[in-house]
């Protein structure tokens, strides 16, 4: 049978011949570079103002926790009555916060204000990448294009990863301190109504009447989505602790600006990567793929702490960025597979918060490690970060394989789809 669908699998040119389908991707791909845009830009601009990495990981952390822990209620919120009710106000709550944060940070306002604003700004960050997510499977569900439309949206997410940090760090090094988190705030409100207003393509909201039952069953239950939160919490300190780290190191050797081109470097395997991975039909079981690459990103985080060369760092960079797209690809699909639709955007979003809670965290502690040891420590965060999550998948692996029930069936390819589609 794999050889069957490795055949006959629709390509990504099909995908996004789909009817609709641009209405809601073109405005969705502007509004989701803010989730990837939002720490670095706190990190630069509170860095600026206060002349501290750990007060900058600091609100960026509180940003981050805010918004892990209330992106699944966000998601759910959107199952029960529909995504537009949800954005509406959400990107106004946003921008307003943001802008906000902003001002008080260049008028050095005390610490403790920072805070305030910015548990706001990351509780209203809108969950754009589930919510496109969950317009792909509304539309394509039980047809062969909704596993392509899987792996397309992990590659969007790769990219996403890429370019948000690489403009909010060009913004912010090149132009003002503030411009990355204003350019984040205007994206979020433009993008962000754009897509709302795409209502003929937003799932059917099961409300609050006769399928409020079915949203009991969160997605939180399945023990797979455990082992892959636990998963994208390692990732995430991967992205937290290499923003900071790299911005510190070209600091300290007195070249700021190569701050956007070692990122770029990590940024350009991560994409070129995902990309690939997006386009192979693949034979192995994703429980193995997401196993071979996170021992692979360990191993490659096990030497950011002892570079202290720029072309040293840009090489691992590199390969850290490689090893990042296999992982977080085969975790969606795997996420996908493991829960029921009904809870199709809660699951995403749990997903999207633990990479945001695993950066917070992480820009937490490396900033700390900066301030206080050499330049250069915060790159043990990410290795910590992978070792830990390594630990748990290896540990819990056997979660991660979906059991045999309609859930799998109701996808409509057999329960070996997620070996040929990413």
């Amino acid at each position: 049978m794999a050889s069957t669908v490795t055949e006959t699998r629709p390509g990504y040119g099909q995908l996004l011949r789909t009817p609709r389908a641009w209405t809601f991707l073109l405005p969705g791909f502007a509004a989701r570079q803010p989730f990837a845009m939002l720490t670095i830009s706190i990190v630069l601009l509170v860095q600026h103002t206060t002349g501290s990495y750990g007060a900058a990981g600091a609100v960026s952390a509180v940003t981050g926790v805010s918004m892990a822990l209330f992106a699944p209620f966000v998601g759910k919120l959107a199952d029960r009555f529909g995504q537009r009710a949800v954005l509406l106000p959400g990107v106004l709550v946003h921008s307003a916060s943001g802008v906000a944060l902003t001002v008080l940070a260049l008028s050095g306002a005390p610490l403790w204000t920072l805070f305030v604003a910015a548990v706001p700004t990351g509780a209203s960050t809108p969950q754009i990448g589930p919510m496109v997510r969950a317009r792909w499977g509304a539309q394509l569900q039980g047809t062969p294009l909704a596993q392509t439309a899987a792996a397309f949206e992990s590659v969007t997410d790769e990219l996403t990863f890429v370019l948000g940090p690489l403009l909010a760090t060009a913004l912010c090094t090149g132009f003002d301190p503030a411009a990355g988190l204003l350019t984040e705030a205007g994206l979020t409100l433009v993008g962000g109504l754009l897509f709302a207003a795409q209502k003929s393509t937003q799932p059917q909201p099961s409300g609050a009447g006769g399928h409020a039952r079915v949203r009991h069953d969160s997605a939180l239950r399945v023990p797979g989505v455990r082992v892959l939160i636990v998963t994208f919490l390692g990732i995430g300190t991967v992205f937290g602790g290499m923003q900071v780290s790299l911005a510190a190191f070209t600091e300290s050797i007195g070249r700021p600006g190569l701050n956007g081109v070692l990122y770029g470097t990590f940024a350009a395997g991560n994409m070129l990567s995902g990309v690939a991975c997006g386009a192979i039909a693949w034979k192995i079981t994703p429980q193995r793929r997401l196993l071979f690459g996170y021992v692979g990103l360990t191993l490659m985080a096990a030497g950011l702490w002892a570079a202290h060369s720029v072309p040293l760092l840009a090489g691992l960079g590199l390969l850290v960025g490689v090893c990042i797209a296999p992982a977080l690809i085969t975790g969606y699909t795997l996420v996908d597979s493991l829960v029921a639709p009904t809870a199709r955007t809660e699951a995403f979003t749990w997903l999207t918060g633990a990479v945001a809670l695993g950066q917070a965290a992480a820009v937490t502690v490396a900033g700390q490690l900066e301030d206080r040891f050499w330049d250069g420590a915060g790159f043990l965060v990410p290795l910590g970060g992978t070792v830990l999550a390594l630990t748990v998948l290896l540990a819990l692996r056997s979660r991660l394989t979906p059991k045999s029930s309609g859930r799998t069936v109701a996808r409509g390819v057999g329960h070996r789809v997620p070996v040929t589609v990413d």
